[in-house]
């Protein structure tokens, strides 16, 4: 029998695994710190941070996460103190998110503790292998960026 079809050769499965090794190291080393939160929690306040005064739809557009479901990530950043909703002035439904003053202070002491893993999620990678893959990685989910990014 081919076995070209092994799951260890395709695309999926490998980034599925890749996935799982970096949210395991991103939880070791934020825990190991002293702070409970998830990448997408850190994501969230990252583009929140780059974007005041955001709402969550484009909280959502910009990290690449779904609509329905980043009102939760919202909910437990706003219960952890660390963003604010405040009705928009332009529009009554939507909700403006904003860092608190703590939120801030999280994010920056995080800023630092997540660029250092950044390295040891491609840790067996040479840096030109790692910045070969970073390039690779941002044409397939950003094709449209791609040679604008380098």
């Amino acid at each position: 029998m081919n076995n070209d079809m092994s799951v260890l050769k395709m695309a999926g499965h490998l980034i599925r695994r890749l996935h799982q090794q970096s949210t395991h190291l991103f939880a070791q080393r934020t825990q190991a710190a002293g702070f409970d939160l998830t990448p997408v929690q850190y994501a969230a306040m990252d583009a929140i941070h780059a974007h005041p005064g955001t709402d969550q739809s484009r909280v959502a557009e910009l990290i690449g996460y779904d609509r329905a479901t980043i009102g939760g990530v919202i909910d437990r950043l706003e219960k952890k103190g660390w963003v604010t909703r405040i009705v928009s002035e332009r529009d009554r439904r939507a909700r403006e998110l904003s860092l608190t003053d703590e939120g801030h202070r999280i994010r920056m002491a995080l800023d630092p503790i997540v660029l250092d893993l950044q390295k040891d999620i491609l840790q067996p990678l040479s840096d030109a292998e790692q910045a070969f893959f970073i390039h690779l990685t941002r044409q397939v989910v950003w094709p449209e960026d791609a040679s604008a990014a380098d």
